[in-house]
């Protein structure tokens, strides 16, 4: 299962990014950036923030916080599985460089998505989902084929929704990781769509010019084989966008 596309140049550094550390580039001289206090302390993983501020030509920052309450026994078990998988499949596996590859992998599939690029997916996305997708696809209306698009940016929180570590009935072994991501879009849709979405008024200098975006979730699944010998790449197996490609 290769996480490559008809376009070399355009998912190459995908599947680098997904492999783990040991497919990356050097990482910069410079020190890394120490962690933002709104990071929750392992101790109590109860609740994670993030959010976004952009000085404006004029008048106020732009902010957008999404607060996300999360389990606090989801978020051993996910740790639980991540241990298991340095320690039984592979030792270098980093769930940081794992989150990082799997926002650009999201970035650029779900643009691909909004731009009906299909085949450009081929290789990314695993044949059985792509083909469920080029029937969903065609029947969407513009505005949703819109909102499915994330830039990098827009990205305001990523985290694991599931971990999974299985054999097949031939033995091979394979590990799967859904990550849910939340993202701002400015595709003009009706306030009540998506479900469970909310709708922020960005303010820009004064009342008289406003900036509607959308906060939407999406749920993309990674899956990789560990059979000794197969391919270390990941491979998209389940693409959600809740309310927009159903």
């Amino acid at each position: 299962m290769a996480l490559r596309c008809a376009a070399p140049g355009r998912a190459r550094w995908l599947a680098r990014a997904l492999a783990g550390p040991a497919r990356l580039p050097p990482p910069p001289a410079a020190a890394p950036a120490p962690l933002r206090p709104a990071r929750v302390p392992p101790t109590r993983p109860s609740a994670r923030f993030a959010s976004t501020a952009e000085p404006g030509p004029e008048g106020p920052q732009r902010r957008v916080v999404v607060v996300r309450v999360t389990s606090p026994f989801a978020w051993l078990r996910t740790r639980f599985y991540y241990l298991l998988i340095r320690l039984y499949f592979d030792q270098e596996f980093s769930v940081e460089e794992f989150t990082r590859g799997a926002k650009q992998a999201f970035s650029v599939v779900s643009k691909l998505l909004s731009q009906r690029k299909l085949d450009l997916l081929e290789g990314l996305v695993s044949a059985e989902v792509l083909q469920v997708l080029k029937e969903k696809i065609s029947l969407l209306p513009d505005s949703h084929r819109d909102a499915l698009a994330a830039d990098i940016d827009s990205i305001m929180y990523t985290t694991e929704g599931d971990v999974r570590i299985y054999y097949d009935d031939d033995g091979r072994k394979f590990v799967s990781i859904l990550m849910c991501f939340w993202y701002l879009n400015g595709a003009s849709l009706p306030d009540e769509v998506p479900g469970g979405a909310k709708v922020f008024q960005i303010v820009f200098g004064d009342e008289s010019t406003k900036e509607k975006k959308h906060l939407l979730t999406a749920n993309y699944e990674f899956q990789r084989e560990f059979t000794e010998g197969a391919k270390p790449d990941w491979t998209i197996t389940r693409i959600e966008h809740p309310r927009l490609l159903e």
